[in-house]
């Protein structure tokens, strides 16, 4: 007998998916490349709000993953639906609002997949990745520091957790 077993699966949340949550996508993305090949983990990003579906990530996002080795350009905005919910394993936001707009739109019986993605760098003591969107090129650089510590963490738990090998 063959069981078939799904990745273990995450979405990166914020307001307009084109600066925060497509930088931890591309970031924890990298981080899964190179430090844990072998797991089968399915990695997305989406928007509570529509502001800029379809469009790519700031180009200011863009350009600080860059510096980093971390390519964006390919990835492009969608709006947060329930289905994501039922979808993904770990819904995890980039703060308190993005928190209850998501938390609005979750079906009740997979709320507790919504998370906040800090909660995975606890020894940073934040709760929130602030959004860049209006500040200088500084934030843009923030945001990739904690969502490269939030995503080590990440990677932490799921293999804690026994996330799923690719050869299973």
């Amino acid at each position: 007998m063959v069981i078939v077993t799904r990745p273990v699966s995450v979405l990166f949340v914020c307001m307009g998916n084109i600066c925060r949550s497509p930088t931890a996508e591309g970031v924890f993305r990298a981080l899964v490349r190179r430090e844990a090949a072998e797991l089968a983990i399915e990695i997305d990003s989406a928007g509570t709000h529509d502001y800029h579906l379809g469009a790519p990530p700031d180009l200011r996002s863009q350009a600080a993953a860059r510096r980093r080795g971390i390519d964006l350009s390919g990835l492009r905005a969608r709006q947060l639906v329930a289905a994501d919910f039922e979808r993904f394993d770990h819904v995890l936001v980039m703060d308190q609002r993005n928190l209850a707009d998501a938390a609005a739109i979750a079906p009740a019986s997979y709320a507790a997949r919504l998370r906040r993605f800090m909660e995975f760098a606890p020894e940073l003591e934040l709760d929130e990745v602030p959004d860049p969107y209006d500040g200088d090129q500084s934030g843009f650089e923030q945001v990739l520091d904690l969502t490269e510590a939030a995503s080590r963490g990440l990677l932490r738990r799921l293999r804690a957790e026994g996330a799923r090998s690719s050869s299973s």
